[in-house]
């Protein structure tokens, strides 16, 4: 009965898809190749929150300013990939590990179907339940952080499940730390004990000065070179904080001086050719912001992730 107070529940589905429960049975019936799910969580974060809100705006979104068909490269998501809405996890307020673990299943069905789980966050904890799903599976998946932050703490005060862990907790769950890339780092927000672990680790650490003076293509060759190559692709975990705060107010910690909105897409579409495990974009906060802004830049990741997986824009 509470789920209609809370932050969950389907006012409507991401671009009026289809609603299909997380089911592997069911979702093989329909022929999903993808499948967005929400995880309405935001108390793990560390900075602002509001992020809980964030699967309900992109979904608005989604639905009333875009469409499944791209003009441009004459492509149909609808047509590529049946693509059906899962709804959101069924959370329980203040109890982190119960909530993943109902999202973590859920996510395991659609993996199980054979669709690309996308994730819709959310603080960036959600991530956490996602790739211990897709590690589960034994997927040959490389993992991609797109971030301002490391994301590699051991804990915050004592608690292993907070949005300041989800790289270390993947690399827990069996990701390879020598297949892990960690995009557009940057900033006064990152420990020295989170450098640390990227460095004991043996995790390639892209700064986001690297990308200013290497250029994105390059980047992007460094990247899939490293997580790219395995039969299941990459994991991409995609935080709108590594967006320019003009870009992406809407968000726990905005960031002065980070990616445009233009190096994020060409990001996302390049490794989106490489194939993917999943996907998720997290940390979008409609409260924090006057406009849509956030939570249009967070669709733009999903349907353009979407796309040059399905290979929209050709493969790599």
């Amino acid at each position: 009965m509470w789920q209609s107070v809370l932050h969950a529940g389907l006012a409507g589905t991401f671009l009026r898809l289809p609603h299909v429960p997380p089911d592997s049975e069911l979702l093989r019936a329909h022929g999903a190749r993808a499948a967005i799910y929400g995880i309405p969580w935001d108390s793990m974060a560390v900075g602002r929150s509001g992020a809980s809100y964030g699967p309900r705006a992109i979904r608005e979104i989604a639905s009333t300013q875009f469409l499944p068909f791209n003009a441009t490269w004459d492509f149909d998501l609808v047509d590529a990939l049946s693509p059906v809405d899962c709804g959101d996890a069924q959370v329980v307020p203040g109890n982190p590990a119960r909530s993943f673990q109902i999202a973590q299943a859920a996510i395991s069905q659609i993996l199980a179907a054979g669709a690309v789980p996308v994730t819709l966050g959310g603080d960036h904890s959600v991530t956490i339940p996602a790739v211990r799903a897709v590690a589960e599976r034994g997927l040959d998946a490389g993992l991609v952080l797109i971030d301002t932050h490391l994301d590699t703490a051991i804990d915050v005060g004592g608690e292993a499940l907070s949005n300041c862990c989800p790289i270390t907790r993947a690399i827990e769950a069996g990701f390879a730390p020598e297949r892990t890339v960690l995009i557009g780092i940057s900033g006064w927000m990152n420990p020295r004990t989170e450098l640390s672990y990227c460095r004991e680790h043996g995790i390639t650490v892209i700064w986001l000065e690297d990308i200013w003076e290497a250029g994105v293509a390059a980047t992007l060759e460094r990247a899939v070179a490293i997580a790219g190559g395995g039969e299941g692709g990459i994991y991409l975990t995609v935080d709108v904080d590594s967006l320019d705060a003009a870009y992406a107010p809407g968000t726990s910690v905005p960031t002065p001086g980070g990616l445009t909105a233009r190096e994020l897409l060409e990001l996302v579409r390049g490794l989106g050719r490489s194939g993917l495990a999943g996907l998720d974009v997290v940390e979008t906060a409609p409260s924090l912001e006057a406009t849509s802004a956030t939570a249009g830049i967070a669709t733009r990741v999903v349907m353009d992730g979407l796309a040059a997986h399905a290979g929209a824009l050709g493969r790599a």
